[in-house]
């Protein structure tokens, strides 16, 4: 996984430095129970027609100067780039919506854990997908 980099375009140079990354995934959603009376053996579904892009987490050190960047990131949809080890990215709308500290201890890094919410939709409401732009080779 190294190294793997997520970009904020409101606040590109934010001061957090990730140590762990887990890239949004997608899901279909539950299935459609399509079963009726009409069935003979077996119970039928179909699947849904929308997709999810998921959620996701990340565990960054931090400098104690970013809690006045976060005010303006935190809720409010943006670009977010997600950087692969191998130069690919994948950008899409979506927020930060949680930066949670975690324990302080001497002689360690302040660490936080920061969740991301895809949105799929840009400053106007219009729906818009993930890009992802392979790096060639790759």
């Amino acid at each position: 996984g190294y190294r793997s980099l997520v970009t904020f375009a409101t606040d590109p140079n934010i001061e957090l430095w990730e140590k762990s990354i887990t890239p949004p995934g997608y899901d279909g959603g539950d299935e459609i129970d399509t079963t009726t009376m009409h069935n003979d053996t077996y119970r039928t579904r179909n699947p849904r027609a929308l997709k999810t892009l998921t959620p996701f987490s990340m565990t960054c050190a931090y400098d104690p100067i970013v809690f006045s960047s976060l005010i303006s990131l935190i809720n409010v949809r943006t670009t977010v780039t997600v950087t692969f080890p191998d130069g690919s990215t994948l950008a899409f709308y979506g927020f930060l919506k949680t930066f949670e500290t975690g324990e302080l201890v001497e002689g360690t890094f302040p660490e936080a854990t920061c969740a991301v919410v895809p949105t799929n939709q840009d400053a106007t409401g219009i729906e818009e997908g993930p890009v992802l732009v392979s790096v060639a080779g790759s």
